[in-house]
């Protein structure tokens, strides 16, 4: 069978509203009203002040997704879990590509709530790594929101699309604003792929995973 085209799919700021999901547990966390924290913020929360708290993110991290669930209580970011089954009908291979193990001895934890989340949210996948290198993982396109990942997949040629976010508003074009922009990008992109690797649609097996420890 011809080869798919490959969509590698970050998760956290991309398909899942995080920022938006982690305030009120970091309001908790740190003892403040949760409307006391922006809503426009950038990498590694400084606005939150969070570095200064005991712990910091690290922290922080550990109490929202053991104490608060928060890979599970996560909202989709509006039209993703759409945006996706459609781009599974049209036969693209959706890999899911997350370093969401950064913090040792819960990492049954967090995969247990990850794939209970895309499954809760019928967001169709193939495959579904757990990896600090995203580069690491072919794809032909990724879709992406960490400044510094952007950066690195750029950097070695791989073609990434920005998915618009306050912390990366400074990165160049391609970038996405939408899940309907990332859905008409996409299926561009496949348009100008060469017609022999086209296919007719797959159906993924949807509790097939990959897991691949994060880099130290």
């Amino acid at each position: 069978m011809p080869s798919a085209f490959v969509l590698g799919v970050d998760l956290d700021g991309t398909c899942a509203d995080f920022y938006n999901g982690l305030r009120p547990i970091a309001a908790e966390w740190l003892g403040v009203p949760a409307d006391s924290l922006t809503s426009e913020v950038s990498w590694d929360l400084p606005e939150w002040g969070v570095a200064r708290a005991p712990g910091g993110y690290p922290k922080l991290h550990h109490f929202a997704v053991t104490q608060r669930d928060l890979f599970r209580v996560l909202q989709p970011m509006p039209g993703a879990p759409q945006a996706l089954r459609q781009l599974s009908d049209l036969g693209v291979r959706i890999r899911i590509i997350t370093h969401r193990l950064l913090i040792k001895n819960f990492h049954r934890v967090a995969v247990q709530q990850t794939v209970e989340w895309l499954d809760g949210h019928d967001i169709p996948y193939w495959d579904l790594c757990f990896l600090a290198d995203k580069s690491a993982v072919g794809a032909d396109l990724y879709v992406e929101d960490s400044p510094r990942n952007v950066a690195q997949l750029r950097a070695e040629g791989h073609p990434t699309i920005v998915f618009t976010s306050s912390t990366n508003r400074h990165l160049a074009a391609p970038r996405a604003d939408t899940w309907d922009e990332v859905l008409r990008m996409v299926t561009a992109r496949m348009g100008r792929r060469p017609a022999r690797t086209r296919h007719a649609p797959l159906r993924p097996a949807r509790r097939s995973t990959r897991s691949t420890r994060p880099r130290s």
